[in-house]
């Protein structure tokens, strides 16, 4: 065994740079997912304009609640859309601005996964496993298993299914 001051720091050396990495590469994560909910939020209230707009307001994002959840009582769908709305807000300010991580990683990753089995009850297996929310999912997850500093994870994130 080369126990060897040497190798001891470059040892050293790796695992900082893991560490600084690991670090960045978890902002990001987090940034780009906030900023991910924030962006949904303000296209149902209307702040983009353009051809790549998805709901465009709030009476259309009602409309896609009411596709998705097909299967509840229209009493239900405002409901439901505001419940969505509100904790994007919070989740995704949540992210941004680095506070309770490992809650609003933990209900982000709750909410995307009822959002999958609607969509696949309403849709079909397909449709949850083939849009962006399926891999989101993961990303979520694993932000709420990262602990802070030069800990070790308690679960690996995976970026596998993660569309580049």
């Amino acid at each position: 065994m080369n126990s060897s001051p040497a190798t001891l720091n470059k040892a050293k050396t790796t695992k900082s740079h893991e560490v600084v990495w690991q670090r960045w590469g978890m902002l990001y994560l987090r940034l780009a997912l906030g900023v991910s909910f924030l962006s949904g939020i303000a296209d149902r209230f209307g702040l983009f304009r353009g051809r790549n707009v998805g709901y465009g307001d709030f009476a259309g994002f009602m409309k896609y609640t009411a596709q998705v959840n097909s299967f509840m009582p229209a009493s239900t769908i405002p409901f439901l859309a505001w419940a969505a709305t509100l904790a994007e807000l919070a989740f995704g300010l949540a992210l941004v601005l680095g506070i309770w991580l490992r809650w609003a990683a933990l209900g982000s990753f709750i909410l995307l996964l009822l959002f999958g089995t609607a969509m696949a009850i309403s849709f079909g297996i397909k449709s949850p496993l083939t849009i962006r929310c399926s891999p989101l999912r993961g990303e979520r997850l694993s932000l709420r298993f990262t602990r802070r500093g030069s800990e070790r994870r308690s679960h690996p994130p995976t970026c596998a299914n993660i569309p580049c």
